[in-house]
């Protein structure tokens, strides 16, 4: 009886609760939530444990400020850069098609108002300027955009997605997770609660440099209060102790992470085409020293920092000449001449 009322008082609670905050009501952005939350009691145990027992620190605040300033605003931007990648895009193909089929009516009705104002012997207006996101998607359908991504006699049937039932682009596909199609997909990522594709991996880049420079600075400071305090008993500083082994796993794996992605931006390849490079088509009888995506090093690095300006651009699929030419082994001229770069 007493444990029936207790499940029906708890059910109460939960549809009231579930009423006042309807995003606790899905179970996907409830979990989201929560790690969320637990990333943020994470940073501040982490760091309020270093404030209240490391008394040298509070003694080197008061003589030099601006070294816990630093290392406050390092502490913020990290939690800030996190909230920034999970919550932005990570370029769905059906948003990027919703943009092509936009600015294809846009572009009709400039045409339309074009031939209007010749035969009134106005002014020619200018070509649709709007919408210059994509090559060609002033004349082109969504498809047409798409398979001419492709080498020719390609089917149409062999790019659509069949839970999408979208045409997909090269290098980009279907996340069971988040349920949609993701260009340039790289991986969807649990701790942020979303996928990193082209539209966020260089926000992800930045937050585990971010991340990983702040646990390498909170590591320096664990290990300092320590030293200092090596003399007393080591239960004395069990806490402490016990907060240093798993974060120092943290930057163990923040930095292999760190500079596996940014050997991946050096070489314009995603996870997904590095770990299932055999199982890709376009990528299958392609030796794998050969990156057939990359444009060299500067130019890869180029359009990972400054081509984030637009989320949807479509990357072709190299022509047999390209991947010739990248296949082809490096002389000492082709050192001299940088082309790697």
């Amino acid at each position: 009886m007493v444990i029936g009322i207790c499940r029906s008082f708890r059910d109460r609670a939960l549809d009231r609760c579930y009423h006042c905050f309807s995003c606790l009501s899905d179970p996907a952005r409830r979990s989201s939530l929560v790690l969320k939350v637990t990333l943020v009691m994470l940073h501040l145990v982490y760091v309020g444990i270093l404030f209240l027992f490391d008394s040298d620190l509070i003694d080197k605040t008061k003589k030099e400020p601006w070294y816990t300033a630093l290392y406050l605003l390092l502490f913020f931007a990290a939690l800030v850069q996190y909230f920034i990648t999970s919550g932005s895009s990570p370029g769905y193909v059906l948003d990027a098609m919703r943009v092509v089929n936009e600015t294809n009516v846009i572009c009709k009705k400039s045409s339309m108002a074009k031939t209007a104002s010749s035969k009134n012997g106005s002014l020619p207006v200018e070509g649709c300027q709007s919408g210059r996101n994509f090559q060609g998607t002033d004349s082109t359908s969504w498809t047409k955009l798409v398979m001419d991504m492709y080498p020719p006699g390609t089917s149409v049937r062999s790019c659509i997605c069949s839970y999408c039932n979208v045409e997909q682009p090269p290098r980009a596909k279907h996340c069971y997770d988040c349920d949609k199609c993701v260009l340039h997909f790289d991986h969807h990522c649990v701790w942020l609660g979303t996928c990193i594709g082209q539209g966020n991996h260089c926000k992800f880049w930045w937050y585990i440099c971010e991340e990983s420079a702040l646990c390498l600075w909170t590591g320096i400071l664990y290990i300092t209060y320590l030293k200092a305090n090596i003399s007393r008993a080591w239960w004395n500083d069990a806490i402490a102790i016990l907060l240093l082994i798993p974060l120092s796993i943290f930057i163990v794996f923040l930095l292999l992470l760190l500079f596996f992605h940014s050997y991946l931006i050096l070489t314009n390849q995603t996870t997904y085409e590095l770990v299932r490079r055999r199982r890709i088509p376009y990528l299958r009888g392609i030796p794998e020293r050969v990156y057939p995506f990359s444009k060299g090093v500067c130019h890869n690095l180029y359009d990972f920092c400054c081509g984030g300006s637009n989320i949807y651009s479509l990357e072709p699929l190299p022509s047999a000449q390209e991947l010739e030419e990248k296949s082809r082994p490096y002389t000492c001229l082709d050192v001299l001449t940088c082309r790697c770069c």
